[in-house]
C-alpha cells in the first residue's frame, strides 16, 4: 500500500510553519486533547546549524515568561524535528478563523506585551535560519478521532494532490478508513487541509500522535496484515487511485517539546509531569571582573 495509513509505504514532510512570534490560542473546547481545532496555524522555525536545542529552549522561554506575565491568552504546543531539516513547529488550533480574530484583538488590548514579544523575537532571531507560517483546516470526514492525550511524538505525512484530483484522494482515504475500521479500530488519525500558505495545488497534512516509538514498530509490523486485510481488488484500487491523484508525499518524525509550550491549563493539569515546567532563561553575558 502506498498510502501512510498503512505507515511507511509513503512519505513527505509538511510546509509546517513559525512566525518568530510566539504562536496563538489552543482553545480548551476545541484543543487537539479534546478534539482536534477545526481551524490549524502552524508556524515554523527553521535553525541555523548548532543553534538548536537548550540554545532555542532558552529564547523561547522568553516568550513563555512574558505570556505568563501578562496572563496573555495565548497557547500553544511546540515540536522538534527528528528527521528533515532542523526546525521547531508551533501549533495553535481554533474553532473557527473569527476566533482567531477574537484573539489577536483580546491580545493586542494587553499593554506593553507586543514590546516585550519583540524583544523576544530579536534574540530568537538571532538562531534562525527562516520562518515560515501555513493555516489548516480540519477535514472531519477524513480523520478518525484523534487527539493528543499522552501524546509525546508526532508522525506527520503531506500529500500534494494533483490539480482536479480530489475526488480520487477522498475515495483512497475512504478505502483505508473503512479498513481499518475492521482491521485495526485503535488507529486514529487527523487530516487537515491547506487554506492558506502551504504550496500550490491541494495539499493534506495526515496526523499521527504517537504516545511512543514503540508505535512506529507496530506499524511496521503490521503492514502486511494491513496489505492483506485490504484485499486484492482494494489493493489495485488504492495502487490505481494513488497514481491518478498523488503528485508528492512524504513523512516525518517529531517530538513534543514542553520546554517550549504554552499549553492550556488544562493540559497542565492532566499531565502534570510532563507540561508543567519553568521556562529556562537565556545565559547572560559573563561580566568582566572588578579591576
Amino acid at each position: 500500500m502506498t498510502f501512510n495509513f498503512c505507515k511507511r509505504s509513503t512519505a513527505l514532510p509538511l510546509l509546517l510553519c513559525s512566525l518568530s512570534i510566539a504562536p496563538l490560542a489552543l482553545h480548551a473546547q476545541n484543543d487537539g486533547v479534546n478534539g482536534p481545532p477545526n481551524v490549524l496555524l502552524i508556524q515554523r522555525e527553521f535553525l541555523k546549524p548548532g543553534k538548536g536545542g537548550m540554545l532555542h529552549e532558552a529564547t523561547e522561554g522568553a516568550f513563555i515568561r512574558e505570556l505568563d506575565a501578562k496572563n496573555a491568552p495565548i497557547h500553544y504546543f511546540a515540536l522538534n524535528s527528528m528527521t528533515g531539516p532542523d526546525r521547531a513547529l508551533f501549533f495553535s488550533g481554533y474553532v473557527s478563523f473569527a476566533a482567531m480574530e477574537a484573539e489577536h484583538k483580546e491580545v493586542a488590548k494587553i499593554t506593553g506585551l507586543g514590546a516585550a514579544l519583540d524583544r523576544a523575537n530579536v534574540a530568537d532571531g538571532d538562531l534562525l535560519a527562516s520562518t515560515d507560517a501555513s493555516i489548516w483546516t480540519l477535514e472531519p470526514e477524513q480523520s478518525n478521532s484523534s487527539n493528543l492525550a499522552g501524546a509525546r511524538y508526532m508522525e506527520i505525512s503531506q500529500y500534494v494532490i494533483k490539480p482536479g484530483h480530489r475526488k480520487q484522494w477522498e475515495d483512497l482515504v475512504k478505502i483505508i478508513k473503512d479498513t481499518y475500521a475492521k482491521e485495526d479500530p485503535s488507529a486514529h488519525w487527523t487530516i487537515f487541509s491547506e487554506a492558506f500558505g502551504a504550496g500550490p495545488g491541494d495539499v493534506y497534512l495526515v496526523v499521527w500522535p504517537l504516545k511512543s516509538l514503540a508505535q512506529v514498530d507496530a506499524d511496521f509490523a503490521n503492514d502486511k496484515a494491513f496489505g492483506e486485510a485490504l484485499g486484492a481488488e482494494n489493493r489495485k484500487k488504492l495502487s490505481e487511485l494513488e497514481s491518478d491523484c498523488i503528485e508528492t508525499e512524504m513523512t516525518n518524525l517529531f517530538s513534543f517539546s514542553p520546554a517550549m509550550s504554552h499549553p492550556p491549563e488544562e493540559w497542565v493539569k492532566a499531565e502534570p509531569d510532563f507540561w508543567k515546567h519553568k521556562p529556562m532563561a537565556a545565559k547572560k553575558p559573563a561580566t568582566k571582573p572588578a579591576q
